[in-house]
């Protein structure tokens, strides 16, 4: 893979986008190496914690607009690859959102356009202090994709969403830490450092209940009341068969840390 790079170490991968001399654009190459990186660490035993960072200054500059451009003589043809990408991007997105294991999105730089729908699909975010945001997509003549439709009323609520969905202003970190679209802000120096440590302790927490806890957050605003408490119902019980709330429980009574197994 050239526009992705995947390293491993111990149960953390850390994913780059890999065209910093783009700003890390969302080639059609990015897009599908991607969804074959996140395919195979949403079914990877093994992993139990996923940073997604950028490589270079910037995190993503948004779509790459002249890959766009290339297609626009047939619009038939423009038409069909849009489709394709996109529906290759989606599944990008829904991974990254079911993945059964905490993802932190380490963003620095430029966050534009599909930047911003792919960090929001993340679980944490952790932002150097030059990070900037905006979500651009007006200003190429499109509405957005990767679910920034979906998430931004979620985080920020719906008139905060159409603002920055409608006039596509730029923003810096700190606004992003107010509006709740990032956890923490930190220097450009401390971004890789406390990443590495997030990551560190997540990886070391019991990551099949991380798992259950990811689907019950994300499906909250789609439920009753009662199907919600249900289903808190049945995660708390299947989390209380594995080998984590076993340990948890002891490790509570013993007056100790427990190591938890990820089971």
């Amino acid at each position: 893979m050239e526009s992705i790079l995947l390293k491993r170490d111990g149960a953390i991968a850390t994913v780059t986008l890999n065209r910093p001399a783009a700003l890390n654009a969302l080639s059609a190459q990015m897009n599908h190496e991607l969804s074959q990186v996140t395919s195979e660490l949403e079914h990877d035993e093994s992993v139990r914690c996923v940073v997604l960072q950028g490589a270079g200054e910037h995190f993503m500059a948004g779509g790459d607009v002249k890959g766009f451009n290339d297609t626009t003589l047939d619009p038939q043809l423009r038409k069909l690859a849009l489709e394709r990408g996109i529906a290759e991007t989606h599944s990008i997105i829904t991974r990254l959102r079911r993945m059964p294991k905490p993802v932190i999105a380490s963003v620095k730089g430029a966050v534009a356009g599909f930047g911003v729908s792919l960090m929001s699909a993340c679980d944490l975010v952790i932002a150097a202090d030059n990070s900037f945001f905006t979500l651009a997509y007006c200003h190429i003549g499109t509405s957005p994709d990767g679910g920034a439709t979906y998430a931004l009323p979620r985080l920020v609520g719906v008139k905060l969403a159409m603002e920055i969905a409608l006039l596509g202003d730029r923003f810096d970190a700190q606004r992003a830490l107010a509006l709740g679209m990032v956890n923490r802000v930190v220097t450009l120096n401390e971004v890789e450092i406390e990443t590495n440590k997030l990551a560190a302790r997540l990886a070391m927490g019991p990551t099949a209940v991380y798992g259950r806890t990811k689907s019950l957050i994300n499906e909250s605003l789609d439920h009753t009341l009662a199907e919600h408490l249900q289903a808190e119902q049945n995660s708390f019980v299947a989390s209380a068969q594995g080998a984590d709330f076993a340990e948890g429980v002891r490790a509570f009574v013993e007056k100790r840390k427990p190591i938890f197994f990820g089971k």
